[in-house]
């Protein structure tokens, strides 16, 4: 199988290249990507770019150059439920807009001519669940242009989308991009800070200085195990 892999900033791709087995550096319309083995599967990884529109872009240009199988979207997010905690593994169900509204006689978060939530891809999710450990959750994804981090932002959210789990910059867009294009989508995050539980600006940070790599790795783990 032929899988992309996204992650929206630097540090993030830098933990992932390690789990590329012959990984050699190549450009993607100007853009740098590393291409690799994990198992079995040919993998690509890019910078995606944080944001709905850079991360929009560079999911086609991964799609077009690569030709992917399956995509999947990486790195951290916002935990946005009382059950994720720093270091969580979501692997997202559905992906939906928080920001979105397009006008009277539409739904909040739904582009018009676009499902209202994005579906992942039903093997991914299936393989995660034979190997789901406690600290790995299973659901709903919201995306928006915005760093959450305050209270009244997460109530929002919830009010909008009582079943999400966590919150971040792109995986909607990603998704919207892959469905307009045909091909299946997943995500795997691990959550970096909780808006609304704590100071996540200071758990953000001190996440980065800690960051575990073995949350990263777990993302290799579940490749090997896909068919």
């Amino acid at each position: 199988m032929k899988i992309g892999i996204l992650a929206a900033m630097d540090k993030e791709v830098a933990l992932l290249i390690p789990l590329l087995k012959d990984m050699q550096e190549i450009e993607i319309d100007k853009k740098k990507a590393y291409m690799g083995k994990v198992g079995n599967h040919e993998v690509c990884v890019m910078k995606c770019g944080i944001g709905k529109v850079s991360s929009a872009l560079n999911a086609y240009r991964l799609i077009e150059y690569f030709h992917p199988d399956l995509v999947i979207n990486s790195g951290v997010a916002g935990g946005a439920d009382p059950s994720m905690k720093v270091g969580s593994l979501l692997i997202a169900t559905e992906a939906a807009y928080h920001d979105v509204w397009c006008g009277p006689g539409t739904k909040w978060g739904q582009i018009d001519g676009m499902p209202e939530r994005f579906k992942m891809d039903k093997d991914v999710i299936d393989s995660c669940r034979k190997e789901a450990s406690p600290d790995v959750r299973f659901g709903l994804i919201c995306s928006g242009d915005r760093f959450i981090s305050k209270v009244e932002e997460v109530d929002f959210i919830k009010s909008v989308y009582p079943d999400a789990l966590a919150c971040d910059m792109e995986s909607a867009s990603i998704a919207q991009s892959c469905q307009d294009c045909g091909v299946p989508f997943a995500v795997i995050r691990v959550v970096s800070d909780t808006p609304g539980q704590a100071d996540n600006i200071s758990q953000y940070k001190n996440f980065w200085i800690e960051a575990p790599e073995k949350t990263f790795r777990s993302i290799k783990s579940i490749i090997e195990n896909l068919d």
